[in-house]
């Protein structure tokens, strides 16, 4: 598979499929960096070889065209065009390789109003009907960092359409286009909640509903030192467990679960309850339960708790700690092929393990199509 580098969910995109056993070859920008040379901290480009080409250069072009002759599909995030313009759009790609699968990862789509505009994740799933249930009630929507537009609904929503047309191209002998647009993408990951509200189960008011931080059993919680534990207490017995372990249990004037006139009132008094105690205090009560609790773990934290450690959920690679390969397979073992190669640093045997043989990758070098 080919790369055309870039930023944020394309590679993301590569990453997973390069983590799962993908032969993926990463084509950088000739002079082009993310980050200083040799350091292995850009994990997004992990497990995959790098290329460097001028593509403003004619015959580095053709090198991306002979490359797509061998390739089984090509991944770009470029605006809607700018391959078309570079020489590398999908019709010249495919009549090249008709099987190849073409994947193309934008914001907007490559088409409607919004197709040719600038925009980063907050915009995606803020169109996308994302954002505005973010967040608690009476306060501004709150960007949950990039995870829902590039990595959820948007390079692993990439990654998936690959693998779908890989999947069909292994029947019909036909590639196709891929295209992946993260308000598209954000928008799927709302199905659950467009079904609840078209049941009068959710309200488009913020921070009002089961699990947007309206109910009490459904939040986060401060605990005496400062620190914070998650509880997802939904279901009767779950509750129960929860009341049961708070103290809360057989105090007279509880009301019931469901009654959110009482939600307000009764987070105030949840608040308290947690207030009392530190984080490890509430580990030691409620891990092992069924209250469905976990601590809020920093980046620096989550590693070294034991349930990740004992799944290994975390690796050290090149001496930075990242997440391992997911999902996992009972039968074949998904692993990193290598550290973050620096932009070209294996152009001339990437090459010609890919077929163009050494005095045309020279010569490619001293014009300037390749370093």
């Amino acid at each position: 598979m080919l790369e055309i580098a870039g930023i944020g969910p394309g590679p993301f995109a590569a990453m997973m499929l390069a983590d799962m056993g993908a032969e993926v070859l990463r084509l950088d920008r000739l002079g082009g960096g993310r980050g200083p040379a040799g350091v292995p901290a850009n994990i997004l480009d992990r497990g995959r070889r790098s290329v460097a080409l001028d593509l403003k250069h004619p015959d580095a072009v053709e090198v991306v065209l002979r490359l797509v002759e061998e390739a089984d599909a090509l991944t770009e995030g470029f605006r809607p065009g700018v391959m078309e313009r570079l020489g590398l759009g999908p019709d010249v790609c495919l009549a090249r390789n008709p099987r190849l699968v073409y994947g193309r990862m934008t914001g907007f789509g490559q088409d409607g109003p919004y197709a040719g505009m600038a925009g980063h994740d907050i915009n995606y799933i803020a169109l996308g009907g994302v954002l505005a249930h973010i967040g608690r009630r009476g306060e501004a929507p709150v960007p949950p960092i990039n995870l829902v537009g590039d990595f959820g609904g948007g390079g692993m929503l990439l990654a998936f359409g690959v693998v779908c047309a890989l999947l069909e191209a292994s029947r019909s002998g036909q590639g196709q286009v891929v295209d992946a647009a993260m308000v598209d993408g954000s928008a799927v990951l709302m199905a659950m909640m467009h079904g609840m509200r078209a049941m009068g189960f959710w309200s488009d008011e913020r921070g009002a509903n089961i699990i947007d931080t309206g109910a009490h059993f459904y939040d986060v919680y401060e605990t005496a030192d400062g620190g914070y534990v998650s509880i997802g207490s939904i279901e009767p017995q779950f509750y129960a467990e929860l009341l049961r372990l708070t103290g809360l249990e057989g105090e007279p004037d509880l009301p019931a679960q469901m009654d959110r006139s009482a939600w307000p009132a009764m987070k105030e008094r949840m608040a308290a309850v947690f207030r009392t105690k530190t984080r490890d205090e509430w580990c030691r009560i409620m891990e092992g339960s069924d209250v469905c609790f976990a601590p809020v773990l920093s980046m620096t934290e989550a590693p070294a708790h034991p349930h990740n450690q004992a799944r290994g959920t975390f690796v050290e690679l090149g001496g930075i700690v990242q997440p391992a390969p997911a999902p996992r397979f009972s039968r074949t073992r998904a692993e990193i092929a290598g550290p973050p190669s620096p932009p070209g640093a294996d152009t001339t045997p990437a090459l010609a393990d890919w077929g163009l043989a050494e005095d045309e990758i020279a010569k490619l070098r001293s014009v300037g199509a390749i370093g």
